[in-house]
This record gives structure tokens, sequence and C-alpha cells, in this order.
């Protein structure tokens, strides 16, 4: 039985009778159940831009003890000003070399392992070194210029969800986790065929009437942006046993195929009457209530997508934007986070400092209505801040802090503006 949406054969688009974009897609779900092709172990080095597989949790304490984020003196707070004798030197990568008692100190650089017995480190500007000995010009305070054990991850935290495509901030925590290798989805293929007798190589001159075949090209680039891998069909010319032969063998080569052209109601519309000839269930949309790409054709054989997509250039990109990434994306296995507006609301103060740029990461999320920028603080130290983000809020120079509140400009992780 055809599904709503479909054309019957020389049935003409009635505008009435086409669904809307959001209507066909929740269709075509409905008929054909598209999932992940399975997943493969690649390398760490090879994982980016991938789509994990399963979970990646946090087996332990990140950081394992706690740090120093500053090079200065390992110290006791409760010692306030008093002179300490400085009875070490914390050095990179070991562990220091005793615990702290009353009255002393320890050299420790940023990043160093805070000893036994201290709570604070105080920044070398801020003391009077004396060589053997050291006074802090300041009294410390607990926890300063401290990582705690666990701040950044602890265990059993899910820091990458399956379904996340992996970025460098991810690669970062898949390394800190001992990820040598990682599970990620199989890369689906997909058979790319263009149609029609006016189309040419791109090394060739149109004639009158030609026009260079850019479509296969422009739809390649966007499959590996969607994660997928494109394979390349000769074109088909606009003859029934051309098309079908094209489709064979883009369905025996490929985990779906991408058509453009072909797909227009009248004498040249082979292409939905071929695709309910290769099996079932066939054409399960055919024209939508939209502009540009009226024409397109969502189908299946077996579990196999077809996407018949418009010939004309800006209707077949359009077309794949929002509505064939949509349907193929459950074949990648991607599970995409909700992205920034270019405003939000504060959900959070912003504090920097003035006269300082300050790049502060984000989770934006919405609450009815609005977005919601929540700040998740500097912490340069820790490899899951910008995993965890999806988002930054720049306090400029002349704007050091944001209220609780204020209508705030979000920028996206990826290099440009939302």
């Amino acid at each position: 039985m055809r599904a709503p949406g479909a054309l019957l054969p020389g049935q003409t688009f009635e505008p009435s009778a086409l669904l809307a974009p959001a209507q066909a897609i929740l269709a075509y779900h409905a008929r054909v159940a598209l999932a992940p092709l399975g997943a493969e172990r690649v390398p760490l080095d090879a994982a980016f831009d991938r789509i994990l597989a399963q979970d990646a949790a946090a087996d332990g304490r990140y950081p394992s003890h706690p740090r120093s984020t500053m090079d200065g003196f390992a110290v006791r707070s409760q010692d306030g000003l008093v002179e300490r004798r400085i009875v070490g030197e914390i050095r990179m990568g070991h562990a220091p070399p005793g615990p702290l008692g009353a009255g002393e100190a320890m050299r420790i650089p940023t990043g160093g392992a805070v000893p036994d017995g201290a709570d604070a480190v105080v920044p070398i500007e801020d003391t009077d070194d004396r060589g053997d000995s050291m006074v802090p010009r300041e009294p410390p305070t607990p926890g300063d210029a401290i990582t705690p054990a666990g701040e950044d991850m602890e265990p059993g935290d899910l820091v990458l969800p399956a379904g996340r495509r992996i970025d460098g901030a991810a690669m970062g925590v898949l390394a800190t986790l001992g990820f040598s290798e990682v599970p990620v989805f199989r890369r689906p293929r997909f058979a790319i065929i263009s149609t029609g007798d006016e189309l040419i190589d791109p090394a060739k001159k149109p004639s009158l009437g030609q026009v260079r075949d850019s479509n296969r090209y422009a739809l390649a680039g966007a499959l590996r942006a969607l994660g997928a891998e494109p394979i390349h069909i000769p074109r088909a010319a606009d003859e029934p046993e051309a098309h079908e032969s094209a489709m064979r063998e883009g369905l025996d080569v490929a985990d779906g195929v991408l058509l453009t052209g072909g797909s227009s109601v009248g004498v040249r519309d082979l292409v939905p009457r071929i695709i309910d000839r290769l099996g079932s269930p066939g054409v399960v949309v055919h024209g939508l209530r939209v502009r540009p790409g009226k024409p397109t054709v969502l189908a299946a054989i077996g579990d196999k997508p077809i996407i018949g997509l418009p010939g004309n250039p800006t209707s077949a990109m359009m077309i794949f934007r929002n509505i064939a990434a949509p349907i193929l994306r459950r074949m990648t296995g991607e599970v995409l986070r909700p992205s920034a507006n270019a405003f939000a609301r504060a959900g959070t103060d912003f504090k920097g400092r003035p006269g300082w740029t300050w790049f502060v990461p984000v989770v934006v999320t919405a609450e009815g209505p609005d977005r919601i920028a929540t700040s998740l603080g500097i912490h340069s130290s820790h490899t899951s801040l910008l995993a965890r983000a999806n988002g930054f809020v720049v306090l400029s120079e002349d704007r050091p802090s944001i209220a609780k509140g204020e209508q705030i400009e979000v920028h996206t992780l990826d290099g440009g503006d939302i």
C-alpha cells in the first residue's frame, strides 16, 4: 500500500496532498527502520570525526591527586604569615619527597602533585623567597591555587555518550581515559548517481544545453561531513534501462543511494517508477510541500534508503541538508547535541578581569522559548571541559562581567559565530 505523500503513476503534484518536510521524515521513519551498521575499533589517532559507538565514562578520579595550578610553594594555610623553611622541591611527574610539616614549604611547579599536609599553594610572585626559606605576603587560605582530586572527572562520570562525534576535545578525553583504540560506528557508504543527458564532466566545456555535473561533488562533500563515505556511480542517461542499471549497481556496492534529477512529474518521470520495480517498500514519499525541492523522492529497498533529489543544485543541497541528512544520520549513529544560539540569557554570573579578554566555555540549554547559557568556568588543566561545552562566551576588556539574566552572545566551538 502506498503511503501518504507518494504519487500514483501519472498523478501530478497536488499541493494539498503533499507532506510538509517534518511530516515526510516521520512518514519515512514509520515505514523504513534505519540504524547504525555496527561498530569497529580504530586507533585513537584515527578516531577524529568518527562517531563514538559506546559511552566513555571515567574509570577513576581525574586528577587522581591534588595538583598545583601555579608555580610557587606548597604550604599549610594554618601557619599564616610565619617564615617557612623550604624542605624540598616537587618535580613534575614525580611524587612529593614526603609530607609537609608545620613551618615548612616545598617548591612546586604548575601541575605538580601537592604533598600530604599541604592545603594551599602560594604563587612565587606573592612570596619573599629567601633561598632556604620563604614568607607569604598575604595569609594563604585552604585550596588556594590547588585543583582538588576528582574535580575534572569522578569515577563513573559519563563524559562522552555514544553517538558523540569525536572532535579534538573528545580525543583528549579518550586519551586521558586510556583509550588506545576507540569503538566507533562503521561509516555508511552511499552511492551517488547523477541522471540527465545534459550532464558532462567538470573538465569538459559545456555546449548549448549542457551543464557540468556539479551535484555529485557537492553531495560527496555533504556526505563526508555527515560521517558517511560517497561512492561515485557513472552518470545515467535519461533512459529507463540506464537508470535501473545504475540503481542496481548502487544498491549492490553501497548501503544506500542518492540520485539527482529524474524525479519530476512528466514524460521523463523515471526514478519513482523504476524504484518501485526494484523491491519493497519502494517509494514512500514523492513530492514535498516545500520550495525549493518539491519533486523529492524518499524510498527504500529493504533497509537501504534511496533518496531522489531534484536536479537543481540549490534544491538538491537544501533538501539534502533539511530532509536527507536527518534521515541518513540514523545510519551514522550520530546523536546531535543542542547547538548554541547567537544570543541567550546568562544562567549564571560571568566574571572576568578588567582589561583582559576571557573565553568562558558554556552549556546552552533550552528552557521553554529561551536559551540559557551556563558557565562551566575556566580550568585549563581539565581535559573534559570543552568536550562538555557546546559554545563559549567572550568576556571582553570593556565588558568583564555579565550578570545572571542578561542577554549574552554565544559563539560556536568550531571557529565561527553562530
